[in-house]
């Protein structure tokens, strides 16, 4: 009889620390969540009554209700408190599970208690799926739509607007060079044109081939790697889990924090090989720009860049045509620079003083190498 008591005051203190624990967590949310886990409360309750039946058969008396949480239990709620019922919910369900068969082979439960024991964690495995059936935040549409909300945060994970800033300033600069080194050899206006248009072709179909390459060669990189991370996560997800707890550890994490945090991101694979590639390998999955598009990008950069100091040589010649070809050059050296300067947060007036002292200095050096070169050849 002492066996069979002592069984049945360890099913009592079970029941009731479930009780308690759902009625706590039903205190952090609402609607049909908190409707559930009340209800689930419920039932334990009524477990406990018959455990408490049971002992009055035998004449024993029955432990005193404390109203406290064990360890584990106290544990898993300060976790729902700091980040979420959703947090835990995998771990009630796996306990559930765990504990669905613990009346199965017992007589003095009712077959009530089995059936509610089983339907537990099929209450809590619903609770779940209905979270989930709600849209999925995408880590990509979450950032975008921050980086709207505060402009000041500018970020281009494609490249395609550093190719079309740099490509803008790499043709101004070595266009403007290039006219200005054959205009200062005192050659035909004609011929400057011919240069200036060749520079532009040239200089534009080599930025953007070699940014096609970069940018596809790129991409390969990073696909391998993420290629071989999502077989390691398939193979092997308990190593990368480990994996992610050190490095959130590293991180400044306590161990029971990184742990949980690894384990909840490991549940979804999609958010734990996104997660991988950032955290283990460095690599954003969503940086991977179109080659085409940056290489396109940087060719009509390079060309708006390039065609700005042989503007004047095409509706005039000679002294005129190098004069204004100067002012539209120094111009468009503000413009570029100023706004580097923006988006940068160098500042426009100290960007774009900046731009014409490098643009400008490269291009009298060539003018007056170009002059030179034509006294010599004059």
């Amino acid at each position: 009889m002492a066996k069979r008591a002592d069984q049945y005051i360890r099913y009592l203190q079970a029941e009731r620390g479930a009780a308690r624990l759902y009625r706590s967590l039903a205190e952090l949310t609402d609607g049909d969540r908190r409707e559930a886990l009340l209800e689930l409360a419920d039932i334990e309750d009524k477990h406990s009554a018959h455990w408490l039946r049971r002992l009055e058969e035998l004449g024993v008396a029955p432990p005193p209700d404390d109203d406290s949480l064990g360890d584990d239990d106290v544990a898993l709620l300060n976790r729902a408190r700091q980040l979420s019922l959703d947090e835990v919910l995998p771990d009630l369900e796996a306990a559930e599970r765990e504990a669905e068969s613990v009346y199965d082979a017992e007589p003095d439960a009712s077959p009530e208690m089995v059936a509610d024991e089983h339907e537990h964690a099929k209450v809590l495995s619903r609770m779940r799926r209905s979270d989930t059936a709600a849209p999925k935040l995408n880590p990509d549409q979450v950032r975008d739509q921050l980086n709207s909300a505060e402009p000041w945060h500018r970020t281009d994970k494609s490249g395609s607007l550093r190719a079309a800033v740099f490509g803008v300033s790499d043709g101004l600069v070595s266009n403007t060079a290039l006219v200005m080194g054959f205009a200062g050899s005192g050659i035909s206006s004609t011929t400057v044109l011919f240069a200036g248009f060749a520079g532009l072709l040239a200089g534009a179909f080599s930025m953007g081939a070699g940014e096609y390459v970069s940018v596809s060669s790129q991409r390969d990189i990073f696909r391998r790697e993420i290629a071989i991370e999502a077989a390691e996560l398939k193979e092997k997800p308990q190593e990368e889990q480990r994996e992610l707890e050190l490095l959130y550890r590293a991180k400044g994490l306590s161990r029971e924090a990184a742990r949980d945090t690894a384990a909840q991101i490991m549940s979804d694979p999609d958010t734990a090989l996104d997660t991988l590639a950032r955290e283990e390998l460095g690599l954003d999955p969503g940086a991977l720009g179109s080659p085409i598009k940056v290489a396109l990008s940087s060719f009509v950069a390079f060309a708006v860049g390039a065609i700005v100091p042989v503007i004047p040589y095409l509706f005039s010649s000679d002294t005129l045509a190098l004069i204004l070809s100067i002012i539209f050059a120094v111009i468009a050296l503000l413009v570029v620079g100023g706004t580097v300067g923006r988006l940068s947060g160098l500042g426009i007036t100290k960007s774009a003083l900046r731009q014409l002292l490098v643009g400008g200095g490269a291009a009298a050096v060539t003018y007056i190498i170009g002059s030179f070169v034509g006294i010599g050849l004059g």
